[in-house]
């Protein structure tokens, strides 16, 4: 089944809370190095980590909101998207993922679940033999996203798997909000099929983090060491008004021609937005979809041309605490 293609994404916290402390360590040393990890040996402790999760959800999605509507009011979205990444580096904190036990001592995982309230992430629920029945009921009743029976032979697959499908999925919140900056045609490319795929494939191979923009149209993007990249979005029967934007800003002829004929994109309206000097970046494009009906050229921004400097999501690891179970 298609799935939404995220329009606002990034890496954030996933945390297991489980009262085998054997099956955490082992947890901990099967999950990629790349993803930020918490590990809770007692329900108690992890309620405690979770209870301000709610607010601070909401604290970002309030700065999300202020963003597009400085938008509306004319302001370019890609410094502010900039700004954003410099000024809030605690935006990777944010638990994307509740992975519990359902047979804990005195409380089971789906008691637990109920206990966060309005935390609008992803639930996961493990279980074992005995319990495929209860957590097949909850999946079907909505309460949990997935359930993943912890004794499986191949364990350490099917978490990697399905918690990765997670963290790819689209929010529902947050994906409507930034749904509303796009115009109808824009959305209506990143709803097919193979092009969602394509952006999902390369976004989850190059970046932690992405936000769709509509003006220009295409990706702004973070890579792991802090790297930002624009990746722009061109439908190939529009290549004749980007050719006309390039004349109107000073583009020599035969560029305008290249990118008229599809063999260059020029990343004029980015330039513009972040007020650069020099000459308008050039890209060779690829087809993001099999047809070559869109178009797509990437462009690494230099550090130099960021308003502000930008921490990347590395040294956010390297500052963590290691996947010491906390509550052992």
């Amino acid at each position: 089944m298609h799935s939404t293609f995220a329009l606002f994404h990034r890496s954030g916290s996933t945390v297991f809370v489980d009262d085998d402390i054997d099956y955490l360590e082992m947890l901990g040393m099967v999950l990629p190095g790349h993803w930020q990890v918490e590990l809770y040996a007692h329900p108690g402790k992890f309620l405690e980590r979770m209870k301000d999760e709610p607010a601070r959800w909401e604290a970002d999605a309030a700065l999300q909101l202020q963003m597009i509507d400085r938008g509306r009011q004319g302001q370019a979205m890609a410094p502010q998207i900039l700004r954003y990444w410099a000024r809030n580096s605690g935006r990777y904190e944010l638990i994307k993922t509740c992975v519990i036990d359902y047979a804990m001592p005195g409380i089971h995982g789906l008691q637990v679940l109920d206990a966060l309230l309005d935390w609008p992430g992803s639930r996961v629920l493990l279980t074992g033999q005995a319990d495929d029945q209860v957590a097949i009921g909850a999946f079907n009743r909505g309460l949990i996203d997935q359930y993943i029976p912890k004794h499986a032979s191949n364990i350490g697959v099917q978490l990697n798997s399905k918690l990765r499908a997670l963290h790819q999925a689209a929010h529902t919140r947050l994906n409507g909000m930034w749904r509303a900056t796009l115009s109808s045609d824009q959305y209506a490319w990143l709803q097919l099929p193979s092009v969602a795929d394509s952006l999902r494939e390369r976004s989850d191979r190059l970046w932690v983090e992405h936000v769709v923009l509509a003006d220009p149209f295409g990706l702004l993007a973070m890579d792991a060491q802090g790297g930002c990249h624009w990746l722009q979005l061109e439908p190939a029967d529009r290549l004749g008004e980007l050719a006309e934007l390039a004349a109107t800003a000073g583009l020599g002829p035969s560029t305008c021609r290249d990118i008229e004929s599809g063999r260059k994109l020029a990343a004029i309206e980015l330039h513009q937005q972040l007020g650069l000097s020099g000459p308008v970046p050039l890209a060779p494009p690829f087809a993001v979809d099999p047809e070559g009906r869109l178009l797509g050229a990437h462009f690494a921004l230099p550090a130099s041309d960021l308003p502000l400097p930008v921490p990347s999501y590395r040294h956010f690891l390297d500052t963590c605490r290691q996947r010491r179970i906390q509550g052992a």
